[in-house]
């Protein structure tokens, strides 16, 4: 009789569990999901955006000793909203729970949303939640960082109209029927994806929460740092517009913002020294931010393809090349309005908006390419 290869049962749950740098983690957090869900088939599919620390490795290990452990490894692309819907995006199962590695999501609510979710067909999300009765931040957070998480809160509540009273959380199971009418309208790039879904819903989402303590990190670093905090104001302001435009544009902008501070301090410091060279000025001042536009965007709009190495070097060289146009078309619309009306800001300006606009097409499509 041939040898069949057992197949592994269909899951009822997928948990999503992004991952960067967390190898220390995997092993205990699965741990504690067999022991926190018995009576589930379960499968947890953790989408590593290629740590260098061999994350990616430790969950190949794990696999090949359990069927219900899977591996998506992101090459060349970061961030945990794309992570994230990449993941649910990969399941078959009916129902799809998202948590972080780190241990400080409560992994026994799960069974307790699984139930929710079982017991009403008409329900949507529910978000394991630190803001209504019963939950807490407990030590998970720093005060700092508990004050940020507030602001941000009550600010995407205001802003999105979303009623849910945390949707700042990253710990929450999503019917895949309702995930897949939204995921078109997500942004891949950011943190809050949960708030992007809120949002994306319309108010037509019918949500439950369920209490819980917010643990302390047990290995590893938080994710959280500055670049965080533009991503989930751009996110904002993609919503406000109705997804017209997206958070790397508005990052990109932004950038484009402190280059043309800049741009006018260090044309305005060459003027010092040489008044009547209007052109020469004015080109050492594009050079100048051109170079800090590149480093910042390559740290913030597009860190998930970040260039690091040799390719960091090619990166700015590519960089200066296709905005080389653009640079030609500031110098000349600066100095055309310069020649006609003599005010070295405006004419700064005015020629600096065009180079900008530029330069987001052309690097996007050469230097930052996916």
């Amino acid at each position: 009789m041939p040898n069949v290869t057992p197949k592994n049962p269909i899951p009822e749950l997928t948990i999503v569990v992004p991952t960067f740098n967390e190898r220390d983690n995997i092993r205990p957090l699965v741990d504690l999901l067999e022991r926190a869900l018995p009576k589930i088939t379960w499968e947890v599919v953790f989408v590593d955006d290629d740590s260098p620390d061999g994350t990616a490795r430790e969950v190949r290990a794990l696999a090949r000793e359990k069927m219900n452990v899977r591996l998506i490894q992101r090459i060349g692309r970061r961030g945990l909203a794309g992570a994230c819907i990449e993941g649910i995006l990969s399941s078959v199962a009916p129902l799809v729970a998202v948590m972080d590695a780190d241990l400080q999501h409560d992994e026994t609510k799960l069974a307790e949303m699984f139930a929710l979710m079982q017991d009403d067909p008409e329900l949507d999300l529910v978000i394991g939640s630190r803001n209504v009765a019963g939950g807490s931040a407990g030590t998970g957070l720093s005060a700092l960082r508990k004050t940020g998480s507030d602001l941000a809160t009550a600010l995407a509540r205001r802003v999105l109209k979303i009623t849910a009273s945390d949707p700042m959380s990253g710990f929450f199971m999503v019917r895949r029927g309702s995930f897949n009418a939204v995921v078109l309208g997500l942004q891949q790039q950011g943190f809050k994806i949960l708030a992007d879904m809120l949002s994306a819903s319309k108010g037509q989402w019918k949500v439950a929460e369920v209490p819980y303590t917010f643990r302390k990190r047990q290995h590893g670093q938080s994710k959280m740092d500055s670049a965080v905090t533009l991503e989930f104001l751009s996110l904002l302001a993609v919503r406000m517009t109705g997804g017209l435009v997206s958070i790397r544009f508005i990052l990109f902008m932004l950038v484009g913002l402190s280059g043309l501070v800049v741009h006018l301090a260090f044309l305005r410091l060459f003027l010092t020294f040489v008044p009547t060279e209007f052109i020469v000025a004015q080109t050492g001042a594009v050079v100048i931010a051109m170079t800090s536009n590149f480093f910042l965007n390559n740290m913030l709009t597009y860190k998930d393809r970040a260039l690091s190495g040799w390719r960091f070097f090619r990166g700015l060289f590519s960089f200066y090349g296709v905005c080389s146009v653009g640079a030609v078309a500031n110098i000349g619309v600066a100095s055309a309005i310069y020649a006609v009306l003599p005010y070295w800001a405006f004419a700064g300006f005015c020629g600096a908006l065009v180079g900008a606009l530029w330069n987001f097409v052309a690097s996007a499509l050469v230097t930052w390419k996916a």
